[in-house]
């Protein structure tokens, strides 16, 4: 693995070489089936149960279903995570917008001269889990930060999960302002999931970069002794000690109650500041729809409350 890194970040042919390696290696992985044969293998190595897509009854179930259909131009934009922005502005003006550096579709803008001197994060506008934070920029490889870009750049991230919303978006490198608290921690990451509108699962990130806990609560900050991660890494996802509701927590609920109105389904992320409420991201299908519920009897609980129309 170490001499592919290393690959990769050698120049154009070695970035090449990479790339047809790991596009030959996602063939052989199925990425590339049909939505409906990759959906069924991904499901049941996921969750360990088969899929049914005819008569969904599971919340897991009923996510891949509606990802099957997100095929409307305000599914795309509202995950787009540089689109997005457009849409929050209208319905809540600008007040809860992360502070936007820099937007590109070229990782060569992506420099010492265009980054500020004040701390950002470097990120996809399409995907999950890629992004670098720079705290200082006289500290960064800009070589393998760039070819890092490029690399983000160069996928899909439909062929992910088989989620058409992301199937059309032009893909871009964002920059935004870094989030700081006063202590100097990133903020927590509130991720609120609405089911027909009602807030059901407030899913936290706590000490992202410290113990990196998961703690879940309810619409009410009463604690939910439950698991939902990713099968292979559910053992290893902590809850971490209890915390206070953030002191924007009302303001969240009202925020994501208006957008919860427009989808069955809805992860609506926020952050707080000190006290100061800002807007994460818009995901439709949390996890891809293949994060397993611990016990999983809950996945059918929940399920039961998300009515497809």
């Amino acid at each position: 693995m170490e001499v592919i890194k290393k690959l990769k970040y050698s120049g154009y042919l070695g970035f090449q070489l990479v790339y047809l390696f790991t596009f030959l290696k996602k063939i052989t992985r199925g990425y590339f089936k049909s939505d409906k044969s990759f959906l069924q293998d991904r499901f049941l190595d996921s969750l360990g149960y088969p899929l049914n897509l005819e008569n969904p009854k599971s919340l897991s179930e009923k996510l891949q279903f509606l990802k099957s259909i997100y095929k409307e131009e305000l599914h795309a934009q509202v995950s787009d995570k540089y689109r997005v922005r457009d849409f929050l502005r209208d319905k809540f003006g600008e007040e809860f917008l992360i502070p936007l550096v820099l937007v590109t579709d070229d990782p060569k803008e992506v420099n010492i001269h265009t980054i500020p001197d004040f701390p950002v994060i470097v990120k996809a506008n399409h995907d999950a889990g890629n992004y670098q934070i720079i705290r200082n920029k006289n500290e960064v490889n800009w070589n393998k930060l760039q070819t890092d870009c490029k690399w983000w750049l160069s996928w899909n991230y439909y062929y992910s999960d088989r989620e058409l919303q992301y199937k059309s978006i032009k893909r871009k490198i964002i920059v935004e302002k870094l989030l700081i608290t006063k202590e100097g921690k990133i903020p927590n990451d509130y991720k609120l999931n609405y089911i027909n509108g009602k807030l059901e699962i407030v899913y936290v990130s706590v000490d992202r970069e410290g113990g990196n806990f998961r703690n879940l609560y309810n619409a009410d900050w009463k604690p939910l002794h439950f698991k939902w991660a990713e099968r292979k890494k559910i053992d290893s996802v902590k809850r971490g000690p209890e915390i206070p509701a953030p002191l924007s927590f009302e303001k969240m609920k009202e925020l994501g109650a208006e957008i919860a109105k427009l989808f069955p389904y809805v992860r609506v992320d926020f952050y707080d500041v000190d006290g100061k409420l800002y807007f994460g991201e818009i995901t439709l299908c949390h996890g891809g729809g293949f994060f397993k519920f611990e016990p999983k009897e809950l996945d059918y609980e929940f399920g039961k409350k998300l009515i497809l129309k």
